[in-house]
């Protein structure tokens, strides 16, 4: 099944550069088109195909790694060609601050009423006038159950020697930064120079104990046994468990980050309404249960979490308990303070 996914999206990738190069020559002017920009492996194939048939709407579909990547695809020449993305909250916040994202008109989604209102006006986007809930989750530790010796419950066993070129951590400013912030009992959206500096010296501390900083191939090498413990998002954890049972998946006792990542409209669209009937269909209730199910990420529709089995409903890792929760922060647009996070992570990396 991997396999058949990563064939698809390479199919995918293919047709989006062929008609951005061959400027889609020969297609119908009067033809009703979608441009969605998309992090790998997050959506059924299939759902795209039933928008295309119910719609007659031809989804022009790619993807991107990071929200930075993506912040600067859309920022760059060309880069407003897209019309629905999915980025997450703190670049939200960004890109509202920025007047890049168009105001969505709910009388075209009225689906929005599905969206458990818990998910709904957090801080990054008061009111969602900007974007519309797809998935959230946290970020944790998955470890393997027969190579760890240990009890594995806090960030700080991610640099116990015990592990010592037997870990994962992200190839990821904010994550890697940020979970090293929450285990010296900062905020994960600190600006205080102190705070982001002793976290630094930590990072580098660390870094002879990682055997490599991943991105989504992590998954596999999980599933392959390849290390005792890796920094995951909640939904690959899912993914990563059902493949081994010797995996598990814990949010250290100090906290964590919860992430959502909604669907946007960029204000240079210029197919709004077919990109407003976009996000109400991916929040209808099958469909919704389609993309949950296929990419193992806590869903916010609250038709898609009540028909749920028991055993997903109380499972810590997809549906976290209020304490969980609670411990957790979102995090926000660092302003300013990006380059400087940016800046430290090269340092690190090239430590």
């Amino acid at each position: 099944m991997k396999m058949t996914r990563r064939f698809v999206a390479l199919l995918m990738i293919a047709g989006t550069f062929l008609c951005l190069f061959s400027g889609c020559a020969g297609e119908d002017p009067d033809k009703r088109t979608l441009t969605v920009f998309n992090w790998g492996d997050y959506i059924d194939e299939e759902v795209l195909q039933i928008f295309e048939e119910e719609t007659g709407i031809e989804v022009v579909y790619s993807m991107f790694e990071t929200n930075e990547d993506l912040y600067t695809k859309i920022t760059s020449p060309g880069g407003d060609s897209y019309d629905v993305i999915f980025p997450s909250d703190y670049i939200i916040e960004k890109l509202i601050s920025e007047d890049l994202l168009a105001e969505i008109n709910y009388e075209n989604v009225p689906n929005i009423s599905l969206i458990d209102e818990k998910y709904l006006d957090l801080p990054f986007d008061p009111e969602n006038r900007y974007s519309v809930p797809y998935m959230w989750g946290t970020v944790g530790i998955v470890y393997n159950k027969s190579l760890v010796t240990t009890e594995i419950d806090s960030w700080y066993d991610l640099w116990d020697e015990t592990y010592s070129r037997n870990l994962f951590m992200m190839d990821s400013m904010r994550d890697s930064i940020g979970v090293t912030l929450k285990m010296l009992g900062y905020s994960m959206n600190t600006r205080d120079m102190d705070e982001i500096n002793e976290a630094i010296e930590k990072l580098k501390e660390q870094k002879p104990l990682v055997l490599a900083y991943t991105g989504d191939e992590v998954k596999d090498k999980m599933i392959a046994g390849e290390a005792a413990l890796a920094v995951l998002y909640s939904g690959d954890a899912v993914t990563v468990m059902d493949a081994n049972e010797d995996l598990a998946y814990v949010v250290p006792k100090e906290g964590s980050n919860i992430w959502f990542d909604n669907m946007c409209i960029l204000a240079s669209s210029k197919h709004k309404t077919e990109a407003e009937e976009f996000i109400n269909f991916m929040c209808r209730t099958d469909i919704a249960e389609m993309n949950r199910a296929y990419i193992n990420y806590s869903s916010p529709q609250k038709e898609v979490y009540e028909n749920l089995p028991d055993e997903i409903k109380t499972d810590p890792v997809q549906y976290p308990s209020d304490e969980i929760y609670e411990q957790c922060e979102v995090y926000e647009d660092l302003g300013d303070y990006t380059q400087i996070y940016d800046q430290l992570w090269t340092e690190v990396i090239a430590s």
